[in-house]
């Protein structure tokens, strides 16, 4: 009997090698389940939509208290500026962050932004509806509200 185990002590080099395969097939199909890269866009894309209601729903509440909407925004789609920033060329919402009565400062795009922009455009129609868009939004997506 002691002859018969002594033979038998591990596993074989096939059984290891079939483990691994197996294992590295199953992680294969989870990774792409999965698919990180989409999920993350999905993730930041959800992030505008918060950010473009925030910018939008500070202009609204602006406007209410004070009858119109900020001076600063044009017909034209021009990129938000960045609190505290040079405005040139952009759009300037300080007045939404002055002592943070209708928003504390001003989102950035999760993916980043131009020097001294949001990532986020604004702009009024003839009849002064505002439309703030996300141009950066990924997977295809059109991120933009309008009030």
């Amino acid at each position: 009997m002691r002859k018969l185990l002594q033979g038998k002590k591990g596993f074989t080099l096939i059984e290891i090698l079939l483990v691994v395969a197996a294992i590295s097939i199953l992680a294969g199909i989870v990774i792409l389940a999965i698919n990180p890269t989409k999920q993350l866009g999905e993730t930041r894309n959800a992030q505008r939509r918060a950010d473009v209601n925030t910018i939008l729903n500070a202009v609204y509440q602006y406007s209410i208290d004070n009858g119109s909407i900020p001076a600063s925004i044009t017909n034209a789609q021009v990129e938000v500026c960045k609190t505290s920033a040079s405005c040139v060329g952009l759009i300037d919402l300080s007045v939404l962050t002055l002592n943070e009565k209708y928003i504390t400062s001003i989102p950035l795009d999760p993916t980043g932004s131009s020097t001294n922009g949001t990532g986020y455009k604004i702009q009024k129609s003839a009849n002064n509806r505002v439309t703030v868009l996300a141009p950066s939004a990924e997977q295809g997506a059109t991120i933009s509200a309008t009030r």
